[in-house]
């Protein structure tokens, strides 16, 4: 009896699923996959069929979704044959209609999602990324109206042992995904891409919170707001020019679902008496079984620097105190950087799992270029293209796995910096940095219907971000429009133009496919709506078959859709697909903001110099 009605379960979620996604009852094996927020009206504009049949297709329409009236029938259409868990897919482009209003396509008797063509389908989706970040500080946190790790925090692995144990206020910042740990590392990189999306697109922000983050206008734009309580805590994480630390709580965390003001995990020091704080040592750490691999600090000091330095570029007229302290501490950090090369890697505790980070070197190349910006001093400048040139290109850029942030940040933006601030040898250097990062993946994708070369790793909607970042700073420096096909493919992927046609942030569209059960406390045991949260994203399935402690609380909604090539999950037990994580959601804010900018000038390609 169990069995029967777990597999009608099954059969209704699938059938909820299909008819969403675009499947009808006469044709239950073939999908239509699109971008379910929408176009810009001058933008590219593919979509892909997705099928279990091998069937040829030759031709498909696209349809006034109000009407139902045919506005367009095409033959671009390119066959890819099997992907995943199809037998055939198709790309159908309709790129030609330009003309704002409401779409479904069709392809036989399979029917899209209906979809929007139009200039504001971006609008406002830069500042919805921000309730996932606001949800998730620490220390007063404004979705739930009270304060939460307010005794953080006692120093661990201090040099001198009379420090060790000793009380340091580390309160503040945000939690790095549905756990409650707290990483410089990503906090820093976070810190950083909201300062740059409001630096390159401060008209795609508006006012609506207060620096608490709870509603009501303050004269300040609200990726401000919460760059600032990013520079607050960094600044608290580096509270003297030869003392950092590096992440607060360890693995110990994982001790259930709860809701973060109701944290009692245990340290040693009592039940929520507050976390450990990690200072950054150089040195190989771990509290238990498990060691990490540091090898110096310039990973962190580097992050440390750039944010602060961007910091003080952004904020200089709204606070000239604040920036004249962040500009002094990135100077600091990137001394201190600089005399301890290596990377500092983030704690395990219990379990092997920690950020594998294994680069540093983009991390000070960032550095110096924004002390550069900050200070006019070219030696920074060079100094910049000598760490640059430690990497020209990172190095997942191309390949089919890396480990866990193993090469992190996932886009080096430092080379950005350099292809649009350097002499003219060192500008046509790092753009071919640039252009080489593109190609690596565009080669490997260009086999696959949804033009996929992003290695399906722990968090790949993370470095499809990065890279949609890279293919647009390029286009914007260059006008060069090779790479607009990979570009649009990679927005497109994280809006429902994926095997499983689902939106990959949460809330986003409002009205269509997006993760509705993520691994969150919050969720789980309380029905909140993570708005704005970028997922993980699909990953190999032999990664996730080869995860401790993973399990599915329901039924797989996606099962059909599911391949020996990757899984992803909607459903509250899958950590490795369906977490949200703030550093990723904070990576879409330039994206986002500059879509939304383009659709204003009518997606012009305006070099940037």
């Amino acid at each position: 009896m169990r069995f029967l009605l777990l597999l009608l379960i099954s059969f209704l979620l699938f059938s909820q699923v299909a008819q969403a996604q675009g499947a009808t009852e006469s044709s239950p094996s073939s999908w239509i996959r699109v971008n379910q927020l929408g176009y810009l009206p001058h933008s590219i504009k593919v979509a892909v069929l997705a099928s279990k049949q091998d069937q040829p297709i030759t031709s498909f329409t696209l349809h006034d979704a109000q009407t139902h009236k045919r506005v367009l029938k095409s033959t671009k259409v390119t066959g890819y044959g099997a992907y995943a868990a199809f037998t055939s897919t198709y790309r159908l482009d309709f790129s030609q209609v330009s003309k704002p209003g409401s779409y479904y396509l069709k392809v036989n008797d399979t029917r899209s999602p209906s979809f929007s063509i139009g200039p504001k389908v971006y609008d406002q989706t830069a500042d919805f990324l921000l309730r996932y970040m606001r949800q998730q500080r620490c220390g007063f946190n404004p979705f739930l109206k009270d304060s939460c790790h307010t005794k953080d925090g006692f120093v661990v692995f201090h040099p001198d042992k009379k420090v060790d144990s000793t009380f340091i206020d580390a309160t503040g910042g945000w939690h790095d995904a549905s756990d409650y740990l707290q990483y410089v590392t990503t906090s820093a990189n976070a810190t950083f891409q909201l300062l740059f999306a409001y630096q390159q697109n401060p008209g795609a922000f508006g006012d609506e919170f207060k620096a608490n983050g709870l509603p009501g206008a303050n004269g300040i734009p609200d990726i401000l707001d919460e760059a600032k309580w990013g520079l607050d805590w960094l600044l608290k994480m580096y509270p003297k020019a030869d003392l950092m630390f590096n992440q607060i709580a360890d693995d110990r965390d994982h001790a259930g679902y709860r809701l973060p003001n109701h944290d009692l995990v245990d340290y040693g020091k009592g039940p929520g008496k507050g976390r450990p704080v990690y200072v950054v040592t150089g040195q190989p750490q771990g509290s238990f079984n498990y060691q990490n691999r540091s090898t110096g600090v310039a990973s962190t000091a580097g992050k440390f620097s750039s944010a602060f330095s961007l910091g003080a570029q952004v904020l200089a007229k709204l606070d000239p105190a604040f920036a004249k302290e962040l500009q002094t501490k990135a100077q600091q950090a990137y001394d201190f950087g600089a005399a301890r090369p290596g990377v500092s890697q983030t704690a395990p505790g219990r379990a092997p799992y920690f950020y594998e980070e294994d680069n540093w070197a983009d991390d000070m190349e960032l550095a110096a270029v924004q002390l550069s910006r900050l200070t006019g001093q070219k030696l920074f400048l060079n100094q910049a293209a000598t760490y640059g040139r430690m990497e020209p290109l990172t190095p997942w850029l191309g390949k089919d796995t890396a480990r866990h942030y193993q090469w992190y940040p996932f886009i080096n933006l430092g080379h950005y910096y350099l292809a649009s601030a350097g002499e003219e040898g060192t500008r046509k250097e790092f753009l071919q940095n640039l252009r080489a990062g593109l190609e690596a993946v565009q080669q490997r994708g260009q086999g696959n219907a949804f033009l996929m070369g992003v290695p399906f790793i722990w968090c790949s909607n993370n470095l499809v971000a990065g890279l949609a970042t890279q293919a647009m700073l390029y286009r914007q420096l260059t006008g060069d429009l090779r790479f607009n096909q990979m570009e649009a493919s990679l927005r497109d992927w994280l809006l429902g133009t994926n095997p499983w046609g689902t939106s990959m942030i949460i809330g986003l569209p409002r009205k269509g496919e997006t993760p509705e059960n993520p691994h969150s406390s919050l969720s789980l045991l309380k029905g909140y709506r993570l708005d704005g949260g970028l997922v993980d994203g699909p990953v190999y399935n032999s990664i996730y078959s080869n995860l401790k402690g993973l399990k599915l609380d329901a039924p797989d909604e996606f099962a059909p859709f599911q391949s020996s090539l990757a899984v992803y999950h909607d459903d509250h037990g899958d950590y490795s697909t369906n977490e949200p994580t703030m550093d990723g959601t904070a990576s879409l804010s330039f994206l986002f903001s500059a879509l939304q900018m383009e659709g204003r000038t009518k997606g012009s390609v305006v070099k940037k110099k």
